[in-house]
């Protein structure tokens, strides 16, 4: 599939420049969105994903979190490629640093309109962390992030909803449930499928359990701005 937006490198509040996937929608902007990669980087399906929201009618920043560290990651899905990914995400790059460069995008955004976010895997877990800790978005949709159920101190400050996979064996059920006791105020989305059932990258890939989330992020999106 040919990408509709460029790469191009933006500077960061910590001075860094990264390189950033920005795709805008050919008419009738809805609002601006920052899409958070996966642990894999920012991936040909990460842009896709971006295209997708595009011709929804967002103006889309997806930025590449791990070029400090590894600049122009594409891991593989392969055990190897994991293996490296989930070392750099663990042992290498700040968490904090990615919300802060999420909130760097946004800044890119809200001057246009509302802005909203949504992130797969890694990407799902900053999504929400971003949900609690940034300022300027209108709505935040994630996607099985496995950090999700370890931040439910943290209250979203804008609308929020959640995406996971019933048979997703790195996020327990029983977490997912304690989560939602916590947080009662975000809608919680439990799907007949496994982890990464979004990416057509993946085993676990599930195209009706992708297509019910999509309708439910853009539904949201669109009842805050969008």
């Amino acid at each position: 599939m040919a990408q509709q937006g460029k790469v191009t490198a933006h500077r960061m509040a910590d001075g860094a420049e990264i390189d950033v996937y920005h795709v805008k929608p050919k008419a009738g902007r809805r609002g601006g969105l920052v899409l958070i990669q996966e642990i894999f980087g920012l991936t040909d399906h990460i842009r896709e994903q971006c295209d997708v929201y595009a011709a929804e009618g967002y103006e889309v920043l997806a930025p590449a979190l791990y070029d400090r560290e590894a600049p122009g990651l594409q891991a593989p899905y392969s055990p190897e490629g994991i293996a490296m990914a989930i070392k750099i995400a663990r042992e290498q790059h700040p968490f904090d640093l990615s919300i802060a460069d999420t909130q760097s995008c946004i800044e890119m955004l809200r001057s246009a309109g509302p802005v909203f976010i949504t992130g797969y895997c890694y990407g799902g877990s900053v999504t929400y962390a971003a949900a609690a800790r940034c300022a300027g978005l209108s709505a935040a949709s994630g996607y099985y992030g496995s950090m999700v159920p370890r931040l439910a101190a943290e209250a979203p400050r804008c609308p929020t909803i959640l995406h996971f996979g019933k048979q997703d064996s790195g996020i327990p059920l029983d977490s997912i449930e304690a989560f939602k006791l916590a947080r009662p105020e975000v809608e919680v989305y439990l799907y007949d499928a496994g982890h990464g059932f979004n990416s057509d990258r993946r085993a676990d890939y599930d195209s009706v359990s992708a297509g019910l989330a999509f309708q439910r992020t853009l539904a949201l999106f669109r009842a805050h701005g969008g």
